[in-house]
């Protein structure tokens, strides 16, 4: 099942068009990501389902984050997991496209050797609201990446 869906969003990432755009990047690294990430947990009959449902979940969480993010809202977020405190929140609008975002991290774990943090992100993209529960990881290069 895991195979099938990864196949799919692999086949439509690659045959969609010559130029990826960050929806369909942020929907494969996400689904990946939430497919390794949930194969990885509870008991290891459950770990194909988990794996499924985690695919489907990081590739959601994917899609609305790429989609929506540019360059700078990427910076800003990284700046939130680096240096916001706990519990509170970092708010900004993007200039070229109008869009708010609130941040708000969870205090610091280890996860797999690496600093990960917890944030409820809240988006306003052409007046609707998404709320997104998240977690992200800093990697060697000290970039936090959205694992799941």
């Amino acid at each position: 099942m895991i195979r099938k869906i990864v196949f799919l969003l692999l086949f439509v990432f690659l045959t969609g068009t010559c130029t990826t755009n960050k929806a369909q990047m942020g929907a494969v690294i996400g689904t990946l990501g939430g497919a390794a990430v949930g194969g990885q947990v509870g008991k290891k009959k459950d770990r194909r389902k988990n794996a499924g449902i985690g695919a489907f979940i990081g590739g959601v969480v994917g899609y609305i984050i790429g989609n929506e993010m540019d360059k700078y809202d990427r910076q800003k977020l990284n700046q939130t997991f680096e240096k916001v405190s706990s519990d509170k929140t970092n708010k900004w609008v993007n200039p070229d496209t109008g869009n708010k975002y609130e941040v708000t991290p969870e205090p610091a774990f280890y996860e797999n050797s690496r600093i990960c943090r917890k944030a409820k992100i809240k988006a306003i993209i052409d007046g609707k609201e998404e709320i997104v529960e998240t977690t992200a990881c800093r990697n060697s290069e000290g970039i936090w990446e959205i694992v799941r």
